[in-house]
């Protein structure tokens, strides 16, 4: 195959080597709070507070963090590879964009968007966001992080499994398989036949249905599969 489709998943492993924690990482800034306090709309609803300044928190580290050879590979893969390459990310620090990527799909949102809890318009985040901010297009005190919580519906659903549909090769780098409907993604790119492919540093939970396992930091997998695409 010449030109297959290439659709990609990235998690948190690929921007792990960047210095920017995972829910996992023992001591970071996950660990020090419960994902239902911060990372939920009833958490939001109950201390907006401690949400905002969790995010505020987050949006710097993302802000002085610096892309790696995982993502500057993806970005050279993007460019160079004669057919489609949808990115699809779980993260929301825009290390890819960083790194040069375009279109990329954020299906978890974005550190540096707002979002309107009454209108849902979206703007650009300041470095620190401020509970009760308005909204420009409203004028309603409703602005909030614009990220996908848990028991919210992730962005792009349509877009995302349009292209699994037509994927020739499916690539999940850096996920950890636990957090639906992204762990799914490998199915229904096997459904239609796509070669599946996982880069991990550890096994994810669903690593048994890939085809093409490799195992090692993102920064190292990644350039090198990118290398075999497009020499091939």
């Amino acid at each position: 195959m010449a030109h297959p489709s290439i659709v990609i998943l990235t998690g948190a492993g690929i921007s792990a080597e960047s210095g920017l924690g995972t829910f996992r990482d023992e001591g970071g800034l996950w660990a020090q709070h419960r994902i239902e306090d911060v990372a939920t709309p009833e958490g939001f609803a109950r201390d907006p507070e401690l949400v905002v300044s969790f995010y505020n928190t987050r949006r710097a580290q993302a802000h002085e963090a610096v892309h790696n050879a995982g993502h500057d590979a993806l970005a050279r893969l993007q460019h160079e590879h004669k057919g489609e390459v949808l990115l699809v990310t779980q993260n929301v620090d825009g290390l890819h964009e960083k790194a040069g990527s375009v279109d990329v799909v954020h299906m978890h949102g974005a550190l540096d968007s707002a979002l309107c809890g009454a209108c849902d318009h979206r703007w650009p985040a300041p470095l620190k966001m401020h509970v009760g901010e308005t909204c420009p297009k409203c004028n309603q005190p409703s602005a909030r992080p614009d990220i996908v919580w848990f028991g919210e519906i992730p962005y792009h659903m349509d877009r995302i499994e349009q292209a699994l549909a037509q994927a020739d090769i499916f690539v999940a780098i850096g996920t950890s398989g636990n957090v639906y409907p992204a762990a799914g993604f490998v199915q229904m790119a096997r459904h239609v036949g796509a070669k599946t492919v996982e880069m991990n540093l550890d096994p994810s939970e669903t690593v048994a249905l890939f085809e093409d396992t490799r195992p090692g930091k993102a920064s190292l997998t990644v350039p090198q599969w990118v290398d075999g695409i497009l020499t091939s």
